[in-house]
């Protein structure tokens, strides 16, 4: 079997990591909106690019192997010194930048789902009685606790 070049699939790898970044900054605009139904219509393409990616990195590792490096992402500096090719090695390193920007989209994108959840739990949290109160209490005109027992009014909002 002959395997082509660990460089082959740098300009595909680059072209989806650049769609990548576009579709997690569209994410990270869901995010904020908490667009909960954008950012469903959204995933399935997000998981398609992620796994062509996954495809893609695996066939470059495997010609790095071939080509006697490691078969990783570290085996492409050595392979980059081996091959002498400086505008291989640019597409290298624009990859790279846009796999960096892809990771912190990733990371803030993250902790805006970490925000969201906090608030939703908060939110649940008010609305549900403590398992351990016998009672849901409110305070009466008086200030003293009123049980009201557990409500069984649906909140709708």
């Amino acid at each position: 079997m002959n395997l082509a070049s660990p460089n082959v699939t740098l300009l595909t790898e680059q072209q989806l990591v650049g769609s990548l970044v576009e579709l997690m900054q569209q994410e990270q605009d869901l995010l904020i909106k908490a667009d909960a139904e954008g950012l469903a219509a959204l995933m399935p393409h997000k998981s398609e690019l992620v796994q062509q990616l996954a495809n893609l990195a695996g066939e470059r590792h495997k010609a790095l192997g071939a080509a006697g490096f490691a078969a990783s992402e570290s085996g492409m500096e050595p392979w980059l010194a081996a091959s002498g090719a400086p505008d291989v090695r640019a597409q290298w390193q624009q990859l790279l930048g846009l796999t960096a920007q892809a990771k912190e989209l990733n990371r803030v994108n993250g902790m805006l789902i970490n925000k969201q959840l906090a608030h939703t739990r908060a939110a649940l949290g008010a609305l549900q009685t403590p398992g351990e109160a016998p009672e849901a209490g409110v305070y009466g005109p008086g200030g003293q606790t009123i049980g009201g027992g557990p409500s069984k009014r649906f909140v709708v909002g």
